[in-house]
């Protein structure tokens, strides 16, 4: 049997094959910080904490896109990638449909993500705050 952790870092894995297709292609993957922002914004209330963490994520992707941040490894951006398709999707360990429920394994698939990847996020939120270019509030 899988601890939780084993089987959020099984499942992300699948979302992670298919997030190397987003690196290359910026178009699909505004349409994809797009659909994150859109639904983000519906599940406020049952995010909490994984708000502010996807606001994160969505802030890193975007800076590491345009050029403006570039202390991050692609892989980082891959994993985050992947954690964000699996917030989008509606078919996951909990289906989105199961309203109330449906949002929790995407939560822990986020809180997974900060944890696996806390000292790269720690920098980037640095270099954000000390950044003279405002960064725009994706999710609000």
């Amino acid at each position: 049997m899988y601890s939780n952790d084993e089987l959020i870092e099984k499942e992300q894995s699948n979302y992670m094959k298919n997030a190397k297709e987003f690196l290359g292609n910026p178009q699909k993957l505004m349409d994809l910080l797009n659909k994150v922002i859109h639904k983000a914004t519906e599940k406020k209330g049952y995010l909490g904490d994984a708000w502010d963490k996807l606001q994160l994520f969505v802030d890193l992707v975007k800076a590491y896109t345009k050029g403006e941040y570039k202390n991050v490894q692609p892989s980082t951006i891959v994993t985050i990638i992947g954690a964000l398709l699996y917030f989008i999707s509606p078919i996951d360990l909990v289906p989105d449909f199961i309203i109330g429920l449906g949002i929790f394994d995407d939560a822990a698939v986020i809180g997974f993500t900060l944890k696996k990847l806390s000292k790269e996020l720690d920098q980037f939120e640095q270099w954000k705050s000390s950044n003279t270019i405002p960064l725009e509030n994706p999710l609000d």
